[in-house]
């Protein structure tokens, strides 16, 4: 699996770096624009460190793009079918959440992403990352603490909810078991 998750760090990392010469944006600009250090966007783009969930959805947010198409656009081909075996899977360095791009790449504006909470996790998400798109989520196993800014949302298998405007958000496993669950995004613009 290392060998997997390595390819697609390193992938994901030329995407960066792809991603932000084609808006021709030098690395302090990109930094100014995620709110993260330039240090940390050279180390990113140089595959020296691989970038938590938390900040490479401020990356992504910088470019106006979905995590999910961040890394379709660094794996996937074009197609109607993405087998198992091919769904792009990046595991959070920092918390080891399991994130598993579901959907094919293609001009349908949507994203359909499942997520493996392990225990005891918290990973917070800022507003700028939900900026172009609605979301749902519906949580297919274990129990989620969603927080919306100040609203806290407890789910349970089952349940789906609707993301209100942008705003900071923390997905949040208080259990001792992992939750699964999906995010269905509904893209506004594509880019």
């Amino acid at each position: 699996m290392n060998t997997i998750s390595d390819n697609i760090n390193q992938r994901i990392s030329a995407r960066i770096r792809l991603e932000r010469e084609s808006r021709g944006w030098s690395l302090t600009e990109l930094a100014e624009r995620a709110g993260v250090s330039r240090a940390m966007i050279h180390k990113i783009e140089r595959a020296e460190s691989s970038p938590t969930a938390t900040l490479l959805a401020r990356i992504c947010g910088a470019f106006a793009i979905s995590m999910s198409t961040l890394i379709a656009r660094a794996e996937m081909q074009e197609g109607k079918l993405l087998r198992f075996a091919s769904q792009p899977v990046w595991r959070d360095p920092q918390s080891h959440y399991l994130r598993r791009h579901v959907s094919p790449r293609s001009d349908l504006p949507i994203d359909l992403v499942q997520i493996e909470l392990p225990p005891g996790s918290n990973i917070p998400m800022p507003a700028s990352s939900y900026a172009l798109a609605r979301q749902l989520i519906w949580l297919q196993e274990g129990s989620l603490v969603f927080l919306e800014g100040e609203t806290r949302h407890e789910m349970q298998p089952g349940d789906c909810l609707e993301l209100g405007p942008p705003n900071d958000c923390r997905f949040i496993n208080e259990t001792l078991q992992p939750c699964r669950y999906l995010v269905v995004r509904l893209n506004h613009a594509a880019t």
